[in-house]
């Protein structure tokens, strides 16, 4: 059966499948991979999930204050073993509900050109590209999302 726990940075579940996480993106990335990884540190987040099917963790997700009134969607894996079953779709839901009890009315995040895969789950999911923000402004191989939360 399919658990989602809330949790922070210093759960080890979490920091394992990260740790997974960015080792596929030092591949996909390639010589980019530095830059992105400045921004993807996990020491201070509150508000993370993961996901847990009997006991075993296989995904995670979390958000982190970006502005007021406006989280970042940050550190979504799911193992390779267990994608295309909905599950990064139903981590990306707790974490909006989580927001929302938060009274933040909006979510962005930043994804790469290539993670096809990530870029279809939020479309998917009914977020839209907006322009580059902050330091992935100008940044070519970035694609940046919003969505509107309803609170």
């Amino acid at each position: 059966m399919i658990n989602c726990i809330r949790t922070n940075s210093e759960n080890k579940d979490f920091q394992n499948l990260v740790w997974e996480l960015d080792a596929d993106l030092r591949i996909r990335d390639g010589e980019d991979h530095a830059f992105y990884a400045q921004f993807n540190k996990i020491d201070k987040i509150r508000y993370a999930i993961v996901a847990y099917d009997n006991g075993i963790p296989f995904g995670c997700g979390a958000i982190k204050e970006y502005s007021p009134g406006t989280m970042e969607v940050k550190r979504m894996y799911v193992l390779p073993a267990r994608r295309g079953q909905g599950i990064a779709s139903l981590i990306l839901k707790q974490l909006e509900l989580w927001a929302t009890e938060l009274k933040i009315g909006k979510c962005i995040l930043e994804t790469g050109i290539k993670q096809p895969e990530a870029i279809a789950l939020y479309k998917k999911n009914g977020y839209t590209i907006i322009p580059n923000y902050g330091q992935y402004v100008d940044v070519e191989n970035s694609v940046c999302f919003e969505k509107i939360l309803k609170i």
